[in-house]
C-alpha cells in the first residue's frame, strides 16, 4: 500500500511517495513562475500550479517504480493564505491568486483596525492583516470585472490552494479546518463560517467551501493515471509539518524553515489567546463531523526566511544557486558587523507590521559578499528567536529543544546558528521535508494504512545541534533588535 503526497508551496510542487513503513520511496519537484506586479504585490498562476502538480505527480510515481493503482490515498498540503477565485463551470480561475505575501490591502487592514481588530481576533485568534484571505478575496470581488455580481449568482467558488486542487482533481468544493481559519471568516471556537465577518467584508456564503476533516475522504480523483484514488487529506502546510514532525500533543513546537518560517506549538483542545502577537489556529483534526474535534495551535510566522536566500541568487546575484548559500557565508567566521533585516513585505510575528521594509544595516568598506550570504542566514534564525521568545511568553512554558524541518535546515551554519541564539539544542531529522510527509501520513490514516499509535514513533537518524557559548551573541542580539527598530521606524 502506497500514499502520494502533494505539497503545494510559495515557489513549487513536492510530491512525495510514501510506503507501508512510512518511508519516502519517490519524490520530485517543480517550481512554478512568481509574478510581481507592482511592489508588494505578489501572485501566482493557479493553472500552473495545478498543472505543475499534475506532472510531479507522474514524475515521483515512475521515480519510485509504483504503479498509480498502487496508490491508496492521496494527501494534499498547500502554502495557506494564497487566495484562489474560480468559475464552477468551466475550472478557470478569474485572476491570478493572491499569495499570502501579498500587501495590496494594508491599507484596508487599517481603515478596518479601530473597529474590529478585537471583535476579529476573539473570533478568529487572529488580528486584521493583509496575510489573511479575507480582505484578499474582498480586493478581488471589487476589483474584477463582474466578479460580485458572478460570485452572488453563485457562478464562483473561493478557496485556499488546498482547495483549489482538491476542486481541481475531484470536483469537490472543500478545505479543512487549518486552511479555514487561515480566512478570517471562520470562527474558531464555532468551527463555522462566520455571518458577521462575512458581511463586514461582503463575501457571499455561495463562494465558500465545505469543511471537512484534515484526515478524511474528500472525492475521488476523476481523471487521469489516478483516477478512483481518494483524496483523504488536506491540511495547511505548517500544521502538516506539526504532524509530520510527531508533535501531537500539547506543549510539542515545531519550526519549518521555508520560503517563510513558521514555528507552531501544539495546545492540544485549549485554544491559548496570544498577547504577543502570535496567532492562535486550529491544528490537524483526525475525524468527526464539521471538520473533526477542535485541537488548537499557538503559531508565529516570519514572512521571509528561506525567500531571502533566492533573493541572494535572484536579486543582488551573490549566489548562483540556492544551496551554494552555506559555502558562501562558511568563507567567513562572521557577518562582519553586517546585518540583514529581510522585512520586504513586512515583518509578521510578533511585530506585525506591514509597512517595514527591508535594510542591509552596517556596511563598510571591507564588507563582502560572504558577510552578506552569512547575514541573512543569521537573520533567518534571528526572526525565528523573536517567535519562540513571544510563544514561550504566551504558553509558560520553555521547550527544552526546537524540533526543525524545511529546506534551509540542510544549512548547517543556520542551524548551528540557530542553536547558539536560543541556546538550547536543535533537532533536524534525516527526512527534512516533514510538510509533505505530514499531508501524507494525514491521508494514510483516513485509508487505515497505519494508525495512530504507529505515528507516536518518533524515526531515527536525526542531527542535533548542541548550543556552543561564547560567541559573541549579546551583542549580536542587541544589533539585530537596532535593526528591526531601523526598518520600522523607514516604513512607519
Amino acid at each position: 500500500m502506497k500514499v502520494l503526497a502533494l505539497d503545494a508551496g510559495t515557489t513549487g510542487v513536492t510530491a512525495l511517495v510514501l510506503d507501508a513503513q512510512r518511508r519516502v520511496l519517490g519524490r520530485a519537484a517543480r517550481e512554478f513562475a512568481q509574478h510581481y506586479p507592482r511592489p508588494g504585490w505578489v501572485e501566482h498562476d493557479a493553472a500552473e500550479i495545478a498543472a505543475v502538480a499534475r506532472e510531479v505527480v507522474g514524475a515521483a510515481l515512475g521515480g519510485a517504480g509504483v504503479r498509480p493503482g498502487d496508490v491508496a490515498a492521496l494527501g494534499i498540503t498547500n502554502q495557506r493564505e494564497t487566495t484562489v477565485l474560480w468559475d464552477r463551470a468551466t475550472g478557470e480561475p478569474v485572476h491570478r491568486a493572491l499569495v499570502w505575501q501579498d500587501r495590496r490591502t494594508a491599507a484596508r487592514c487599517d481603515e478596518l483596525r479601530p473597529d474590529w481588530q478585537e471583535r476579529v481576533r476573539d473570533r478568529t485568534g487572529r488580528g486584521l492583516d493583509p496575510y489573511f484571505c479575507a480582505t484578499k478575496l474582498e480586493w478581488l470581488l471589487e476589483n474584477v470585472d463582474g466578479a460580485r455580481a458572478r460570485a452572488e449568482r453563485g457562478e464562483l467558488a473561493f478557496g485556499t490552494v488546498d482547495a483549489w486542487l482538491a476542486w481541481s482533481l475531484t470536483g469537490v468544493h472543500a478545505t479543512d479546518p487549518t486552511n479555514a481559519s487561515r480566512t478570517l471568516l471562520w470562527d474558531l471556537h464555532r468551527g463555522d463560517w462566520d455571518p458577521d465577518l462575512l458581511s463586514l467584508f461582503d463575501v457571499p456564503e455561495s463562494v465558500l467551501p465545505d469543511v471537512v476533516p484534515s484526515s478524511g475522504a474528500v472525492g475521488e480523483v476523476r481523471e487521469g493515471p489516478l483516477a478512483g484514488v481518494p483524496v483523504a487529506g488536506l491540511v495547511g502546510d505548517q500544521q502538516a509539518a506539526l504532524f509530520g514532525q510527531r508533535c501531537l500533543e500539547a506543549g510539542q513546537a515545531k519550526n519549518t524553515y521555508g520560503t517563510g518560517c513558521f514555528l507552531l506549538q501544539h495546545t492540544g483542545d485549549e485554544a491559548v489567546r496570544s498577547e504577543h502577537g502570535l496567532l492562535t489556529t486550529r491544528a490537524a483534526s483526525l475525524g468527526g463531523r464539521g471538520g473533526g474535534a477542535a485541537r488548537f495551535a499557538l503559531e508565529g510566522s516570519v514572512f521571509v526566511g528561506g525567500a531571502a536566500i533566492q533573493w541572494l541568487r535572484d536579486g543582488l546575484k551573490i549566489i548562483n544557486d540556492a544551496p551554494r548559500v552555506n559555502d558562501e557565508a562558511a568563507k567567513s567566521d562572521d557577518s562582519g558587523g553586517v546585518v540583514v533585516v529581510p522585512s520586504f513585505t513586512g515583518l509578521g510575528a510578533p511585530h506585525w507590521d506591514p509597512h517595514a521594509r527591508g535594510a542591509v544595516l552596517g556596511l563598510t568598506r571591507g564588507t563582502t559578499r560572504r558577510h552578506v550570504a552569512r547575514a541573512t542566514l543569521e537573520s533567518i534564525a534571528f526572526q525565528s528567536a523573536d517567535v519562540l521568545g513571544a510563544m514561550e511568553a504566551d504558553s509558560g512554558l520553555r521547550l527544552p529543544e526546537l524540533r526543525v524541518d524545511g529546506g534551509a535546515t540542510r544549512s548547517d551554519i543556520l542551524m548551528q546558528f540557530q542553536a547558539d541564539l536560543l541556546e538550547r539544542p536543535v533537532v533536524r531529522p534525516a527526512e527534512v521535508e516533514s510538510t509533505g510527509i505530514g499531508a501524507g501520513l494525514l491521508a494514510g490514516l483516513a485509508v487505515d494504512a497505519w494508525s495512530l499509535d504507529d505515528l507516536r514513533e518518533v524515526p531515527p537518524g536525526a542531527t542535533v545541534f548542541e548550543p556552543q557559548t561564547g560567541r559573541g551573541m549579546v551583542e549580536k542580539k542587541a544589533a539585530w533588535a537596532r535593526a528591526v527598530d531601523a526598518v520600522r521606524a523607514f516604513g512607519a
